[in-house]
């Protein structure tokens, strides 16, 4: 186990925090259900290889309902059979936004085009910016090896 190389970054900057958790608050109050944006916010953290939301993502997402199967298996919700459409919808779409640079079109239409049957504008702009957060948790946690369970 590697030791933090320094505090959180949120810890350190003066209103940072209240920032970004002013954002997951609107993103929370969107009307997208809980569970959804804390599969998504799972599935980005273990993509981007960060402990302390990976932790706190299974704990979240177990509290608003996601089942044993469903936080054991998000990696692989494709092969499963314990994900609703608009839970595949939405977690197709937290990988290709993660993933940004891994294809010449970053987010193909037809993973849009899925997210977007399921979720109208407002939805969708709440799924990008938990995302987005999600994101900016990662990379403000992995490069600075924050470690699980010392929040």
């Amino acid at each position: 186990m590697s030791t933090e190389r320094m505090p959180n970054p949120v810890t350190l900057v003066p209103g940072a925090m209240e920032a970004l958790m002013g954002v997951t608050r609107a993103v929370a109050g969107s009307g997208v259900d809980g569970k959804v944006l804390a599969l998504s916010h799972l599935r980005a953290s273990q993509i981007n290889g960060c402990g302390p939301c990976v932790a706190g993502g299974v704990q979240h997402a177990t509290g608003l309902g996601a089942t044993a199967d469903q936080v054991h298996a998000v990696a692989a919700w494709r092969e499963t059979p314990w994900f609703s459409d608009e839970e595949r919808a939405a977690l197709a779409l937290t990988e290709a936004v993660t993933r940004l640079a891994d294809r010449p079109d970053a987010v193909p239409d037809q993973v849009w085009d899925v997210a977007a049957k399921h979720f109208d504008q407002q939805e969708l702009a709440a799924l990008l910016l938990n995302i987005a957060i999600t994101n900016a948790f990662n990379r403000l946690n992995a490069p600075t090896r924050q470690q699980a369970g010392s929040y």
